[in-house]
């Protein structure tokens, strides 16, 4: 073979590896993880109105948002968000500051992953709170039906809702403790 045909061989090959490349990209099967630059959707709650209802094995047990008796500081998180998994020491402290003047429940809001390959489970969840030391009550919703109802198109996303049971305070993305902690005396008021 000569010094030509084995450089239009190596440019064939070249070529040949790039198009599958492409192909294998656009065409691989579903289990690939998303990117994470695609905003979750819109939930249909709004500050003023109703809190959407839901019921949920916690953590710290049973969670039912039309029995809460006070408060309630909700955060819908993702375990693959990094916003999510620094804002946990955020509400560990808010957590431990209001307990007993507020409930709190944080509730999965992805089937994906912690790791962004496999999907989300009860295990995940748990391992979630593991290794990020989380204190605070925690569900895994599998059919996302909380994430449905209060998302704000982003992770992690905050609802207070008030003893009227209507939403005083809904929010998302890395907020600091004193947003938070305002909002909170806004609705204990």
């Amino acid at each position: 073979m000569n010094q030509k045909n084995l450089g239009v061989a190596t440019a064939a090959i070249i070529v040949a590896i790039v198009v599958s490349a492409i192909v294998w990209h656009f065409a691989a099967p579903s289990h690939r993880v998303e990117s994470a630059s695609q905003p979750p959707p819109l939930g249909q709650a709004a500050v003023g109105t109703i809190a959407p209802e839901f019921v949920l094995p916690t953590t710290g047990g049973l969670f039912d948002m039309q029995k809460a008796r006070k408060p309630v500081f909700l955060e819908v998180f993702a375990t693959w968000c990094p916003h999510c998994q620094r804002m946990t020491t955020v509400v560990d402290q808010l957590f431990g500051a209001y307990k007993s003047r507020a409930s709190f429940i944080g509730v999965s809001g992805s089937n994906q992953g912690m790791d962004g390959t496999t999907e989300a489970s009860q295990a995940d969840v748990l391992a979630w709170m593991q290794r990020f030391k989380v204190v605070y009550p925690i569900a895994y919703d599998p059919s996302l039906t909380v994430a449905n109802s209060y998302l704000q198109g982003g992770f992690p996303t905050f609802a207070i809702v008030g003893r009227d049971g209507k939403i005083s305070y809904l929010n998302s993305g890395e907020l600091k403790y004193s947003d938070l902690a305002a909002a909170l005396d806004t609705a204990l008021r």
